[in-house]
C-alpha cells in the first residue's frame, strides 16, 4: 500500500441519472468515450483517471453548452450521493463538510483536494496524480460547483466564493458569473476555488447526528448502545464511533456530546481504569470490524469512515490489531460463515 489512492474513479448512479436528465443517453456517451457499452449498468462503475477524463470530454463533445458542469451539479439530487460524501451535507458547519469531502476523496479517489487556509481565505485546488493530460474543464466545473453547492445547501444561504481562478480562456457566456456571483479570473496558472474563511464557520442547520449515524448499517447498530449500556467507557465509545468519520475526535468533543465537563469525563474514564486514547483505539477496532463485515463496503471507504488520513495508515493499524490485512480478515470471516 502507498499513501496515494489507487487509480480508480467511481462513477456513481447519480452521474448516469443526471446525464439522462440533460438529454444524453448513457450508451451514446460511452460510445463517444470509447468505453464499454455496459459500464453504466455496473453497480461498482469504476474507471481509470484516463477513462474518467474521456467520459467528461465525450460529454463536452456531445453537448457543447457553456456551464454544463454547473447545470449537472444543480440538477443532482443530494440524496443519491455515496454515504461518505452524503455525510458532508449533515456536518456541523461548512468547514466540517469540506473536511469530510477532502478526506473521502483522499482515501477513496485519485482526485485529491488540496485545502489551504490563511489571511481570511481558503484556497481549494485539485490534483490528479495519475493524469497524463489536463483535467477537462467540465470536470473542474463539477468539482468547484459541488463544493459551492455544499455550502449553499448546507447553510441555507446562497454563499458566494471570494473568487474563482480558471486556467482556461474567458468564455463568451456569463453563465459562470451568474452561478458563482464573485470575481472570476481566467488564463491563470491554476484552477482554484477561493472561499471566505468566515463562511466556513457558518453552521449547517440541517446538522443531524442521527442522520449521520444511519448512513452505514454499522453506525446505525451503535445508536441503541447508549441506552443499552450504562458505563462511561461504553458511552464514550459509542460517541466516538459516531464522530470518527469527521476526523479524530478530542475528549472535549465527546464531553460536549455527553453533557459533561472535560474534567468530569476525564475523571470518570480514569475511575473505570482506562484512558481516552485506549477507548479511541477500541472504538476504531470495533467499528472497523463491523464495517468490514458488510461485504458491500469498500475497504478504502471504511478507512475514511474510521477517520484515517489515508488508506495505508488504516492498513498498518488493522494489521497490527488483527495480524492480517483488512481484505484477508474479511475473507477469513466469510469462510467461517460457509
Amino acid at each position: 500500500m502507498t499513501g496515494a489512492a489507487a487509480d480508480r474513479c467511481r462513477v456513481p448512479k447519480a452521474f448516469w441519472q443526471t446525464v439522462e436528465l440533460i438529454g444524453v443517453a448513457p450508451a451514446a456517451l460511452l460510445r463517444q468515450a470509447r468505453l464499454p457499452a455496459t459500464l453504466h449498468l455496473n453497480e461498482q462503475g469504476y474507471v481509470t483517471t484516463a477513462q474518467f477524463f474521456a467520459l467528461w470530454k465525450a460529454l463536452e463533445d456531445l453537448k457543447p453548452e457553456p456551464g454544463l458542469g454547473l447545470q449537472l451539479v444543480e440538477r443532482t439530487d443530494t440524496a443519491v450521493h455515496p454515504p461518505s460524501s452524503l455525510a458532508a451535507f449533515y456536518a456541523r458547519d461548512y468547514r466540517d463538510g469540506l473536511r469530510r469531502i477532502a478526506r473521502f476523496k483522499r482515501i477513496c479517489s485519485p482526485e485529491q483536494l488540496q485545502v489551504t487556509e490563511g489571511d481570511g481565505e481558503c484556497a481549494i485546488t485539485v490534483e490528479w496524480p495519475y493524469a497524463s493530460v489536463p483535467e477537462p474543464a467540465i470536470s473542474t466545473d463539477v468539482t468547484f460547483a459541488s463544493l459551492v453547492e455544499l455550502g449553499r445547501r448546507g447553510t441555507g444561504h446562497r454563499l458566494a466564493p471570494q473568487r474563482v481562478e480558471f486556467a482556461r480562456k474567458r468564455p463568451k457566456s456569463d453563465v459562470y458569473q451568474k452561478y458563482f456571483e464573485c470575481s472570476l479570473r481566467y488564463g491563470t496558472a491554476r484552477n482554484a476555488l477561493i472561499l471566505k474563511s468566515a463562511d466556513l464557520d457558518r453552521p449547517f442547520p440541517g446538522h443531524n447526528q442521527e442522520l449521520l449515524d444511519i448512513l452505514t448499517p454499522a453506525l446505525a447498530a451503535a445508536l441503541g448502545e447508549l441506552q443499552a449500556r450504562s458505563s462511561i467507557k461504553d458511552q464514550v465509545k459509542v460517541v466516538l464511533k459516531r464522530s470518527l468519520a469527521s476526523g479524530r475526535p478530542e475528549l472535549s468533543d465527546v464531553a460536549r456530546d455527553l453533557g459533561l465537563s472535560d474534567r468530569t469525563l476525564q475523571r470518570r474514564i480514569t475511575e473505570e481504569g482506562t484512558s481516552f486514547r485506549e477507548l479511541l483505539l477500541e472504538a476504531r477496532q470495533e467499528l472497523g470490524r463491523q464495517l468490514l463485515s458488510d461485504p458491500s463496503a469498500e475497504i478504502d471507504e471504511v478507512a475514511c469512515l474510521l477517520g484515517y488520513q489515508d488508506a495505508s495508515s488504516f492498513y498498518r493499524a488493522f494489521r497490527y490489531w488483527e495480524g492480517v490485512t483488512p481484505g484477508r480478515w474479511r475473507e477469513l470471516q466469510s469462510s467461517k460463515l460457509h
